[in-house]
């Protein structure tokens, strides 16, 4: 029985100690989804502001936007691909910028009835990432915590 105990006591040991390592590594974590959902979103920015008149073309022949006429939703469309994520990337309104971006992710999938399998899966990886963020904040390398302090 002593050894079932002695070998329980060190996992729970070894358990702890990977938590605690765990919670130190958080920041880096976040920053490294910060990082990453930039690149992916002012990627695609770029692509649009490369060539304004496919841009508009794509959004009155391919997307379906609801609500807004093709012309505001490409611009609105492009300027949420700018903006959001340099918010994410200085770490400024992270959690709101984060939340606004997985709205504007939903509105793409729902938009693109022609997305593949494979881009959709991309569009639910993004989604979750953003909602790590909207949940557990941008971590210690961002302006949010240096403004809080």
């Amino acid at each position: 029985m002593s050894t079932a105990v002695s070998l329980l006591s060190r996992a729970g040991r070894v358990y702890f100690r990977a938590e605690e390592l765990a919670d130190k590594l958080q920041s880096l974590f976040a920053l490294a989804i910060r990082l990453y959902l930039a690149r992916v979103f002012l990627l695609a920015a770029f692509t649009k502001l490369r060539d304004w008149d496919i841009t508009l073309a794509l959004f009155e022949n391919e997307y379906r936007v609801p609500i807004l006429s093709p012309a505001a939703a490409a611009f609105l469309g492009t300027a949420a691909e700018l903006g959001l994520p340099l918010l994410l990337l200085a770490g400024f309104g992270t959690r709101a910028a984060a939340l606004a971006l997985f709205a504007f992710n939903a509105v793409a999938v729902i938009s693109y009835p022609d997305l593949s399998d494979a881009g959709l899966k991309d569009h639910v990886l993004w989604g979750a990432l953003m909602l790590v963020l909207a949940v557990y904040g941008p971590g210690r390398f961002s302006l949010d915590r240096f403004l809080s302090r």
